[in-house]
């Protein structure tokens, strides 16, 4: 059973990494964009709300692609004064509890809202409000729900590994145990496990 949890869990990752790899590479057009139109706009007087427009909906792909892949890599903001001084298992369990509290019931219901939003836009062929702005609205808001579906399929992941954890150390399974400290946030500023853990 640990083991296709497990294997789930490294799954789940993957997909999450893909997509989250794939969003970074929206930095290079986004980065292009913003020069090229800070470039106009200074020497030649020139300005494109399109430009500008493109360039708040790349940003906003790029946050969202990316948002569930920078948790698996432990790239949010977290309170670590408060979590180091625990223990591997205690920082499991916290991580547990913050995923089943707090992640997956907010990322459930931004992605429920999330399609009606799109499907609304979609529907009225939602476009800029500015007169030369972009048109199909509706795609950027569509990033909304994928990217907390990856941020859920994230959490999932991590889930899975923090539950196998402590399912290994109260059946004293070694294997597991170290299994699922890879990849895992709850280990990666942690010198050494103890064996009393």
């Amino acid at each position: 059973m640990l083991k296709i949890l497990l294997k789930t869990s490294e799954i789940l990752e993957k997909i999450v990494s893909i997509f989250g790899k794939l969003g970074s590479w929206l930095s290079i057009p986004l980065i292009s964009i913003i020069i090229f139109d800070i470039i106009t706009r200074r020497f030649f007087v020139l300005g494109s709300t399109k430009l500008q427009e493109m360039e708040w909906h790349l940003h906003t792909s790029l946050f969202l692609l990316v948002l569930g892949y920078a948790y698996l890599k432990d790239a949010h903001v977290r309170i670590e004064i408060v979590r180091e001084k625990y223990s591997v298992k205690v920082k499991a369990i916290l991580e547990t509890l913050g995923i089943i509290i707090f992640l997956i019931p907010y990322s459930l219901l931004v992605i429920y809202y999330g399609i009606d939003f799109v499907q609304r836009s979609f529907s009225m062929n939602e476009v800029s409000s500015a007169l030369t702005g972009l048109s199909h609205r509706w795609i950027i808001k569509s990033f909304i729900p994928i990217g907390m579906f990856l941020l859920f399929l994230a959490g999932i992941s991590q889930l899975l590994k923090n539950l196998i954890y402590i399912s290994a150390i109260f059946s004293n399974n070694k294997e597991f145990e170290k299994k699922s400290l890879v990849n895992n946030p709850i280990y990666k500023n942690t010198k050494h496990i103890s064996e009393k853990n």
